[in-house]
């Protein structure tokens, strides 16, 4: 199951205790829903508990039963209600506009905070979606109703959350793009599991990305040592070629016995091995005087 279908699973684990929060889920699930209107009710899903929690939803709202539920494909499940009785029930409450065909929300039925919350659940469960948190962060309601967008804005807004609006063909798009916003809704309106499902992935996707940094950095540090160590045995090799390597300093001489028998070798751990142990900074001082000798002509060898 997608992380959207489990969190709509979740959803739908929440008690139907209060007939006021019934109502508000329900409004939320017919103004988002595929085809409200004075002529039809027409909601179809393939969420498994979604299709179980709306006959008993809409029971617990309005007394009222579909006239019809069926299939539509593999998966997909379809509830009507076509009798003129009840869909003016339905539009009077959710709607609240019988003289033409624009939808509202009916703010009246969400003076509670718990009803407000109980209508994003329903708007969420209708026309709600939100991608995989390993991929990425979004979270969005889809409506085709302008009216009901704009509304939906101002009732997040209230509640302290900040989203952001688009269209996609005939669909207004109500959106979020911040995983701590879409944590916190999703735990406001009774999905604290997926909430913290993004949270774990968000935590595995930081640590993750910190180690990639960390091997990187490894890998380029690996590179320059072994550029380097490249660099000074070739120096070596072109005093040695000249007969000036022997003429050098002990010192220098170590230095340049060390680097060739241990190529592999940090500087940090030749610098240990020196007799004395010296500094990383002597060491390196050494080889690079190893490589300005082995860039001078012969005539001018230090001994």
């Amino acid at each position: 199951m997608s992380f959207a279908g489990d969190t709509k699973a979740e959803l739908c684990r929440t008690k139907l205790a209060r007939t006021c929060c019934a109502q508000a889920e329900a409004c939320g699930i017919l103004l988002f829903c595929n085809h409200f209107s004075p002529r039809q009710v027409r909601i179809i899903t393939e969420s498994a508990a979604f299709a179980q929690r709306l006959p008993l939803l809409f029971q617990k709202a309005f007394g009222l039963s579909f006239d019809s539920r069926g299939g539509e494909g593999p998966g997909k499940r379809v509830f009507t209600i076509t009798q003129p009785d009840k869909l003016r029930e339905l539009w009077t409450t959710c709607a609240f506009d019988l003289t033409g065909p624009a939808h509202h929300i009916n703010f009246g039925l969400l003076e509670e905070t718990h009803c407000r919350l109980a209508f994003l659940r329903g708007a969420f469960l209708a026309g709600g979606s939100a991608i995989d948190p390993k991929k990425g962060y979004h979270l969005e309601f889809s409506t085709t109703h302008f009216s009901v967008s704009r509304e939906l804005t101002a009732l997040l807004l209230e509640l302290g959350f900040l989203p952001k609006a688009s269209t996609r063909k005939s669909n207004y798009i109500t959106y979020f793009k911040q995983s701590e916003t879409i944590e916190e809704l999703l735990t406001a309106i009774g999905a604290p599991v997926s909430a913290m499902a993004l949270m774990n992935a968000k935590a595995e996707k930081l640590l993750r990305n910190g180690v990639n940094r960390r091997v990187n950095c490894e890998a380029a540090n690996v590179g320059k040592t072994v550029d380097a160590a490249l660099e000074q045995r070739r120096a070596i090799q072109a005093l040695r070629d000249s007969k000036r390597l022997e003429t050098l300093s002990p010192k220098l001489q170590e230095a340049a016995q060390l680097r060739e028998t241990y190529p592999e070798l940090s500087l940090a751990q030749l610098a240990e091995l020196c007799t004395p142990p010296v500094t990383k900074s002597s060491l390196s001082h050494r080889l690079r005087k190893l490589i300005a000798l082995s860039q001078e002509a012969p005539e001018g060898a230090e001994g």
